[in-house]
This record gives C-alpha cells, sequence and structure tokens, in this order.
C-alpha cells in the first residue's frame, strides 16, 4: 500500500519500487537492464536496485541524451524532489524523452529516465547519491535584443471565401517608443502639483481616479497617454486602450504616502510636499518599493473581461505581492539597456524559478459566462498569467521610469485568447496587450538594486536645431522625433511648422512643470551645431533667478478679525505671534502647521476662530441701527 508523505517526497528508492510501481510498470522499465525479468513484484524491483546499485548509477546516467540529463540535474540540484515539467520546458525550450506511447497518449512505454523518477518524484536517498557526480545545471538565461526592429511582425489570418482556405501571413506594424526614465521624474512633479493645486479627485471606498482627473492628468503627460483616443467605429468595436499612466499616478503617489485623501480630492502628505523639493528619481525608488507591497488596487482588476473577480474567483486569488515580487526578481536578473520581448521575458519568469500564478482556481473566473467561459479549462490560466505581466509592466512598472516600452496599438495585438469561450467580440484581452518590447532604465537599474545610486543620464547630443540670437529655434537636417518636438512645445511657442521662439513665460511654465532651467539648456546645448547665442543664455540665466525668487511655504489658513485693534492684539500677543503674522490690518496668516498651536493660543487669550463672517465694529453698529430703525417703523 503506498504512503503519502506531507512533503510529497519519496524516502528511498525501494518504497518507489515497491509501493510506487505496479508489476507492470516494473516489467517495462527492467526491460532496460537487459536481464532476465523475473515473474514476481519484489524480484523485478531487486533487479532494479541491483541495476542502479553502487557506480553503475553514474553508468546508468552517462547513458542518458543531455535533455534527460539535464532533467536529472534540475531535480538533483533543486531544493524539491518534484520535477517541474513546464518549468524545464520553459528553461530548455521542449521536455525530455519520457518514453513512448500509443496514438491515445496512454500504454507508455518509459525511457531510461524513469529509472530517476517515480510519478515525478525522485527518491531521496537517489538524489544522494546523484549529488556526489551531476554536474549543476546552467542558469536559465533571458535572450535580448541590441536594438529594436523597425516594426512589429504582426502574425495574420483570415479565411478565403472564394477558394474555401485559411490565408496567413505577416503585416509590419510600426513600434511606438516610450522612454519613460526622464519623463516619469517631470510628470510625478506636474501629479504632485496638481494634487496641490486641488484638482485630483479620487473614490472614497477604490480610491480609484474620477473620469474629470483622468482627464485633468492626460493633459500634463508628456505626450499625453500611450494611446491617442480613437474614434469608436460602432458600439461593437471600440479599440480604445483607454487611460494607462493617467490611471496610475494617483494610485502610485496614494501608495507611496505622498497625498493622502480629503473628502473627495487628494492632498499632499508632509512627504508629498517634501518630494516637491526633493530629487525625483530617489523619490520614484521609495515609491517602487512602496508599489510592491500596496494592497491599495489588484492590477488584475484592470483586465474588465475578466469576470468573478469580487465573487467567489477573489477567494483563489495569491497575495498580490508574491506576484509583484516574482516580476521584480525576475527583473532584477535582466541585463539593463538591452530590449526583451515580452513573450521571452515570460518564459524567462518561469524558467528562472519566480514563476508565480494568479489564481489558485481560475475556475471561478470567467469570460462572460461562468460555466462555459471559465478560465480554469486548459489555456485560461496561462492567459492570466500573461495578461497581469503585461498590465504591471506597463501601468506601473513604466509609468514609474523602470522600463522604456516598445508599443503597437493593442486591438488584434494578441491572439491567443481566441479558443476561449465568449472572446468572439473582445477586440483585445487586455488594454496593454500592444506591450511587445520593454529595457530597463538606469532608474529601473537603481530601482532593482542594480546600482547603489543614480545618477540622471544626459541628454543624447544629436545637432538637429539652430538657436538664433532672436531667440528662435529652427530646426534643420534630419526632421524633429516625437521627443524633441514635445520639449519644444514645452519651452517654446511654435511660431511656424519648424521654428519655435523661446519666451519667459514658457520658460517659466516649463519650469513649474518639473522641468529645471539646466535641463532646457542641456537639451538645447545638445541639439545646437554651435554654441548656445549669449541672448538665450541670458534668458535662461534670468528665468532661473526669477524662478527662485518666490517660494512656496505651503498651506496657511486666512483668519479675519473683527478690528484693527484685535488683529494687532493677536499679532503681538507673546503666545500666539509665533503661531501668526499680520496680512493688511484686520487678516491674520496662520501656517497649516501651526494651525493647532494658534487654536490653542488664542483660547488662553479669550478668543475662540469662528467659522464664516466675522463682523467689524462698525457694521456691527450699522446692523444695530437698522434693527431699531425696523423697530421704530413697526411702531
Amino acid at each position: 500500500m503506498r504512503r503519502y508523505y506531507s512533503d510529497g517526497s519519496i524516502p528511498t528508492l525501494e518504497v518507489a519500487l515497491t509501493e510506487y510501481m505496479n508489476a507492470d510498470e516494473l516489467k517495462k522499465l527492467a526491460k532496460h537492464t537487459n536481464q532476465k525479468i523475473p515473474t514476481r513484484k519484489a524480484d523485478i524491483a531487486a533487479v532494479i536496485k541491483r541495476y542502479l546499485d553502487g557506480e553503475r548509477l553514474q553508468t546508468v546516467w552517462q547513458g542518458l541524451d543531455d535533455l534527460q540529463r539535464a532533467a536529472v540535474a534540475e531535480v538533483v540540484h533543486s531544493s524539491s524532489p518534484h520535477f517541474l515539467a513546464d518549468r524545464f520546458a520553459a528553461k530548455y525550450g521542449r521536455s525530455p524523452n519520457w518514453g513512448s506511447t500509443d496514438k491515445y497518449g496512454y500504454r507508455r512505454n518509459p525511457s531510461p529516465l524513469a529509472f530517476f523518477f517515480y510519478g515525478g518524484v525522485m527518491p531521496d536517498d537517489l538524489k544522494a547519491r546523484l549529488e556526489e557526480f551531476v554536474p549543476k545545471p546552467a542558469d536559465a538565461k533571458v535572450k535580448t535584443l541590441s536594438e529594436l526592429p523597425p516594426a512589429y511582425p504582426l502574425p495574420r489570418s483570415s479565411w478565403n471565401s472564394t477558394t474555401r482556405t485559411k490565408e496567413e501571413g505577416t503585416d509590419e506594424v510600426p513600434l511606438a517608443v516610450h522612454q519613460t526614465e526622464l519623463t516619469a521624474q517631470r510628470e510625478l512633479l506636474s501629479v504632485l502639483r496638481l494634487i496641490d493645486s486641488g484638482k485630483v479627485a479620487v473614490s472614497d471606498k477604490t480610491r480609484r481616479p474620477s473620469a474629470v482627473t483622468i482627464k485633468a492628468i492626460s493633459n500634463i503627460l508628456e505626450g499625453g497617454d500611450y494611446y491617442p483616443v480613437l474614434p469608436v467605429k460602432s458600439k461593437w468595436r471600440d479599440e480604445n486602450a483607454g487611460p494607462i499612466r493617467a490611471f496610475a499616478w494617483p494610485l502610485i503617489v496614494q501608495a507611496g504616502g505622498l497625498a493622502q485623501l480629503s473628502g473627495s480630492k487628494l492632498q499632499l502628505t508632509k512627504v508629498g510636499r517634501n518630494a516637491l523639493s526633493q530629487p525625483a528619481g530617489e523619490t520614484l525608488h521609495r515609491l517602487w518599493s512602496k508599489w510592491l507591497d500596496t494592497t491599495l488596487i489588484d492590477e488584475l482588476s484592470r483586465i474588465e473581461c475578466v469576470k468573478g473577480q469580487t465573487g467567489k474567483g477573489k477567494r483563489g486569488l495569491t497575495a498580490l505581492s508574491s506576484r509583484r515580487d516574482a516580476i521584480a526578481d525576475t527583473l532584477a536578473e535582466c541585463p539593463a539597456g538591452s530590449w526583451i520581448p515580452t513573450d521571452e521575458f515570460h518564459r524567462f519568469v518561469c524558467a528562472s524559478g519566480n514563476d508565480f500564478t494568479v489564481s489558485r482556481n481560475a475556475w471561478d473566473l470567467y469570460i462572460c459566462e461562468k460555466q462555459y467561459g471559465s478560465l480554469g479549462y486548459a489555456g485560461g490560466g496561462q492567459i492570466l498569467d500573461e495578461r497581469y505581466l503585461l498590465a504591471f509592466l506597463l501601468e506601473y512598472a513604466a509609468t514609474l521610469g523602470v522600463i522604456d516600452v516598445a508599443l503597437i496599438p493593442p486591438a488584434g495585438a494578441r491572439y491567443n485568447y481566441g479558443g476561449l469561450w465568449g472572446t468572439d467580440e473582445l477586440v483585445y484581452f487586455s488594454r496593454y496587450d500592444g506591450l511587445m518590447y520593454f529595457r530597463i532604465t538606469a532608474l529601473g537599474a537603481y530601482c532593482l538594486g542594480f546600482e547603489a545610486a543614480y545618477q540622471p543620464a544626459p541628454v543624447a547630443t544629436r545637432p538637429v536645431l539652430s538657436v538664433l540670437p532672436n531667440l528662435e529655434v529652427t530646426a534643420i537636417g534630419a526632421e524633429l522625433d516625437q521627443g524633441d518636438r514635445i520639449a519644444l512645445d514645452t519651452y517654446a511657442t511654435q511660431v511656424s511648422d519648424l521654428v519655435w521662439r523661446l519666451d519667459q513665460a514658457r520658460l517659466l511654465a516649463a519650469v513649474e512643470q518639473g522641468r529645471p532651467i539646466d535641463e532646457v539648456r542641456e537639451f538645447l546645448a545638445a541639439r545646437s551645431r554651435v554654441a548656445i547665442p549669449a541672448t538665450v543664455t541670458r534668458l535662461l540665466d534670468d528665468v532661473m533667478e526669477r524662478s527662485t525668487k518666490v517660494r512656496d511655504q505651503g498651506l496657511a489658513r486666512l483668519v479675519e478679525c473683527a478690528d484693527p485693534a484685535l488683529a494687532a492684539l493677536i499679532a503681538n500677543d507673546s503666545r500666539t505671534r509665533r503661531h501668526c503674522m499680520p496680512a493688511g490690518e484686520r487678516h491674520l496668516v496662520v501656517p497649516a502647521a501651526s494651525e493647532a498651536a494658534f487654536k490653542r493660543t488664542l483660547r488662553e487669550l479669550g478668543y475662540l476662530v469662528a467659522m464664516g463672517e466675522v463682523k467689524s465694529a462698525k457694521r456691527r453698529r450699522q446692523a444695530s441701527g437698522r434693527k431699531s430703525a425696523s423697530r421704530a417703523a413697526g411702531a
């Protein structure tokens, strides 16, 4: 009778042969010994044991082919006795030869590899003996590209009704490349300033941004969100991906403790206010660490076609931190600066042993209808894991500047979900389907622990502009790329198709959006064929000086007094003057940080801060006179 062990292990080869194999299975395996096979089960097991005894075990192992020896090595040098078929296939591209079967997949005739595994488990004593001579397997590697292809070869398939045949080919789809390292740093400051202005509203239950907020944030994103808004062809075919970065930023700053809900809107915390004057790269590093542990949102919820996430399916979902850590750990094993296909990265996640699963029971997650559209059917769980990976990478890792991304439109980008019931009308499975390549940035290397410190990347030198003494910037030579145009639109006013003009107001607005003047100066120097003219240098110096003359010292409350004498009394009293300052004859300004202390000391003076309008002595006399006149008229 087979004994079961809590960890799924098999202690000895003897137990494996006698309890995990029947007589027929033992006979098939014993044929590889080239010895006479007895009839009794115990005797057959003894033949196999002798065949694997002593130094003969190494001889049997050497008789395996390369892939079979790799299968043995993977288990011998792992902490588990189990052979992990999916991980092995991901690492080596195929499964080892386990033997032959009939056309129905039954009646297996085992290969010699079966001497080492019994029900996919290697006996403990056999594993200990193999450790003495089986070398460690090579580490899994991720395949990278030094350069992106000019376009993505998207497979195409269509049905020719005339010839009644299936026609296949490829469409060359242009890639949209987004370099996020510097963009993320500027957008972070812009979002924090938008929050400080009281224009970011979120739900008090889900903490997700409102539609108005998403529109406001989209307007401050460099070049807009990843995908432009497209005209809807029909109500059945909307190819718009919707917001990605604009959705992510409010959640990221909340998860990182930079903003908190006050009423229906976000307000900056003390940490968030300090972030406005700190290096953005350091802040993004902290935000990345915080996001790995947040429970504010499950990225899976952004894949709206998957139903059941708030019902029974929620109970089967795995811990958020375990999924994110698996992806982050795998990113940390990838080289920085090289492009990685996302399909290859998904393979590497599994091959490196960092594999994760979104749901322990995908049967309760479904498309359209639970009975037929359940994701528990073959392939559904893998599609779920892949889409979660894409969502995490594009909506959060890229938004935080950890990775650059290369995208195509999501509609039709990945059709591996076509075999699932209920997906016929989906133009894409998720808005993230268009993420085809990514590369880890210098900021990402810092966030992932590659580097101990972060140094912002310098602006690439490419002389495509002419900066003139009259403050005009003219495009020359090769056509400007989209990034250059976005930068010029931020720094200067466009006066014609290829000419921009620098001016003080535009530059001050750029500084307010998080672009320091040194960055503007560096950009112009890197793009200009000649030295920057003195007139432009003076303008930049003047704007830099003006941008530091007035400083934001935080929020404050304006308090109105009934008369100038009371305002002077409070402003000069030794108990209250430390917490306020005069603003005109009857008003005082109280910094937000001193509000509680001001109210406490004001009570010691015998006064309270009343809510609403405070009437001056003159207006009280006027009001009293009107009441007296009214009573007299009534009499």
